[in-house]
């Protein structure tokens, strides 16, 4: 069975794996068992209530319960830019006319912001290429909203996510070449990994000051603003279908789009229902529902059958054991 678990220290390498496989652009996952050994310490002490919440970084690890294997992470950052600032670019129209000409033009630049702040992210979404068919995606996406509908009190009004922009088969960025480069004159996995281990001053001290004309980039740039990497289409998808819309923000190395939605709007935290745990051998229902507990500490989440009778669940012994409840206690359900 598949369960979406709390990360721990001890996932470390399972946690560099995923990080290896996921390949260049995702800032949230480096190559690096030092800032990945901080971050599941960060996770076990935000579980724990160790933290202030507007600090917390819950990371979830995607388990095949029988054999133990770790197939895909993902996270749910409780505030951005509070000590740490969340630069992107923003997309902006101006209009322009010349009435004694009878010309209008709207010309679209990218102007440096740093906006969001305290906004709740949801991230690092990212599965083993074998486990990207048969509804693993979306558990795994799901439960991060099952994580933020268990105890909503801990999160931010708006919900952002940031997606991987285009890059090439070969890894090549065509934004950060033509564009971004050319004010970080580093590599790109080196910029990564500074926005992930600084306190981002150098893009203060080396951003443009002034707006970009979209149009006069070259064409490679152009098409690939707002983009989203092929990898990413499938999380793109799933986001949608929770609500999630393009706010006009994208990154300023990928200029991969960033995506915003209420958190009481998004359709998993709305949809959620509290019931009552009954367990039975056997359970009659039609299609597997989404399931996970009712706090954060103890978060867990799988997608099981449940037979549903006004505010009473009934579930297998097996899923009440991967989640690791009792008759009479209560969970989150969305059919």
């Amino acid at each position: 069975m598949l369960v979406v678990r709390p990360a721990a220290p001890a996932d470390l390498d399972h946690l560099l794996e995923l990080a290896i496989l996921s390949g260049p652009g995702f800032t949230s996952l480096p190559e690096d068992p030092d800032q990945l050994a901080e971050r599941l310490d960060l996770s076990r002490d935000s579980f724990t209530g160790a933290i202030k919440p507007q600090d917390r970084w819950y990371t979830l690890m995607l388990e095949e319960s029988e054999t133990g294997d770790v197939d895909g992470v993902g996270s749910v950052k409780a505030a951005v830019g509070l000590h740490r600032p969340f630069f992107s670019f923003r997309v902006v129209n101006n209009a322009q006319s010349s009435p004694s000409l009878g010309i209008k033009l709207e010309q679209k630049t990218l102007v440096l912001v740093n906006e969001c702040t305290g906004w709740t992210e949801v991230g690092s979404l990212f599965l083993k290429a074998d486990r990207r068919k048969g509804g693993a995606g979306r558990l795994l996406s799901q439960s991060r909203y099952m994580l933020i509908g268990a105890e909503p009190e801990l999160f931010a009004d708006n919900v952002l996510a940031e997606l991987r922009g285009v890059f090439t088969p070969d890894g090549a960025c065509p934004f950060w070449d033509h564009v971004a480069s050319k004010f970080f004159p580093m590599e790109f996995d080196e910029a990564d990994r500074l926005t992930g281990s600084t306190d981002k001053q150098f893009i203060l001290d080396l951003s443009p000051r002034h707006p970009i004309y979209i149009e006069l980039l070259p064409e490679p740039a152009r098409a690939v603003i707002g983009k989203v990497h092929p990898q990413g289409v499938p999380a793109m998808a799933l986001l949608e279908s929770e609500g999630f819309r393009p706010n006009g923000l994208v990154d300023i190395f990928d200029a991969g789009p960033t995506v915003a939605c209420g958190r009481d709007n998004i359709r998993t935290v709305r949809d959620a229902r509290r019931l009552t745990v009954a367990i039975s051998e056997e359970v009659n229902a039609e299609l597997p529902a989404l399931i996970s507990t009712d706090s954060v500490s103890g978060f867990r989440a799988v997608r099981q059958r449940a037979y549903i009778e006004g505010d009473v669940a009934t579930l297998t012994r097996e899923t009440a054991d991967a989640l690791k409840v009792r008759a009479g206690e209560t969970v989150r359900v969305k059919t």
